[in-house]
């Protein structure tokens, strides 16, 4: 199946971007698997000249964050590197949202088998169309290196992505056995997602990409959500309230969502708070707190993770517990008010963007 994908790519790709172009086919030419450059670059699946303008063009069969950054990392080095002017571009059966921010923050061309396309360089090209539905879709589970209990590595490396991590470290720090440790470094390593140094350290390869694959396939609602009401001058008062009860109580808690993104970076106000407990409040506790199980006119829900890692490299701000802002960012995803706009200012001003390879 990937096989035949591909050969449908690297068949029809150039002849989509003729079309976008308004090129006609005769102006069209395709040198398959250019060589590599004098300096040692690995090269490209395709150099496609159209018109007066030359592309160098990379084939991914998944428009997933991984895929993308590995094809990004490739055609912007290949053009880097060229002694000829080549445009960077990357195609895809489907360009999701995250594929398209990883291209765009990289400077880098795209279009997609679907109908979308983002082109842009020498004055007068400028092709945006967006909007088109995936006709690839496919059924199947996300990467097992983002499951609960596997994404703790993803985790501990986003949060400290300047640090070299041995294995034993990795697996110390996420409380997971090394052999099961050793299993997902090896799958993020073939993602490229991360790198080995001489001294085998495992270290982030691509942080946007790493960032944004976790996003894709994360999922808020797998958490247990218990939705409920708690009476309150303010949203800041129930978060306090709702803080100072657990935290009497002896139970273990960390802010996320839109109070935990206020919390970081007091970005935008809440109505909503969101806090991960160890276990749910036993009655007498909900009583203190003044919770009341209840979905209409809900402003807490009370959320037992599918796994302890979400409290990994919480903090005290404000002297409120908080999720890392990493893990802010994954459960921002799909939430209501204005998470979307939070998510992308705490990503701005306190998740690195660029890659470190």
């Amino acid at each position: 199946m990937n096989r035949a994908l591909r050969q449908q790519l690297e068949l029809e790709a150039p002849r989509r971007l003729a079309e976008l172009l308004a090129v006609p086919t005769s102006e069209v030419s395709v040198e398959p698997e250019p060589a590599a450059t004098s300096s040692g670059n690995e090269g490209v699946d395709l150099l496609v000249s159209a018109g007066s303008l030359k592309f160098a063009l990379e084939c991914k069969v998944g428009g997933d964050a991984a895929a993308v950054g590995m094809a990004v990392r490739s055609v912007r080095r290949f053009a880097e590197q060229s002694r000829e002017r080549v445009i960077p571009l990357v195609a895809v059966p489907y360009m999701g949202q995250v594929g398209q921010r990883l291209c765009e923050e990289a400077a880098v061309c795209w279009l997609d088998l679907s109908g979308n396309a983002h082109l842009f360089g020498p004055p007068g090209l400028r092709v945006q169309i967006e909007g088109k539905p995936n006709q690839f879709k496919r059924p199947g589970r996300p990467r097992s290196v983002f499951a609960p209990k596997s994404s703790r590595i993803a985790r501990w490396l986003l949060m400290e992505p300047e640090r070299r991590f041995s294995q034993r470290e990795l697996a110390r720090a996420s409380n997971l056995d090394e052999g099961f440790t050793s299993r997902i470094v090896r799958q993020l390593e073939e993602l490229r997602l991360v790198a080995r140094d001489q001294d085998n350290a495992v270290r982030v390869a691509d942080y946007s990409a790493m960032l944004g694959a976790w996003r894709e396939a994360y999922d808020f609602s797998k958490h247990h959500i218990v939705r409920g009401h708690i009476a309150g001058r303010s949203s800041d008062s129930v978060l306090r309230q709702l803080a100072e009860g657990l935290k009497q109580a002896n139970l273990a808690y960390a802010v996320t969502g839109l109070a935990g993104a206020w919390l970081w970076d007091q970005f935008a106000g809440f109505r909503l708070v969101v806090c991960y407990v160890g276990q749910i409040p036993p009655a007498d506790v909900k009583k203190q707190l003044g919770f009341y199980d209840e979905q209409q006119g809900e402003n807490v829900w009370l959320v037992v993770p599918n796994d302890e890692g979400v409290f990994h490299g919480g903090s005290d701000n404000n002297a409120i517990r908080c999720v890392h802002p990493v893990q802010v960012y994954l459960d921002l995803k799909d939430h209501p008010e204005r998470s979307a706009e939070a998510a992308e200012q705490l990503r701005a001003k306190l998740l690195r963007k660029s890659a470190s390879a």
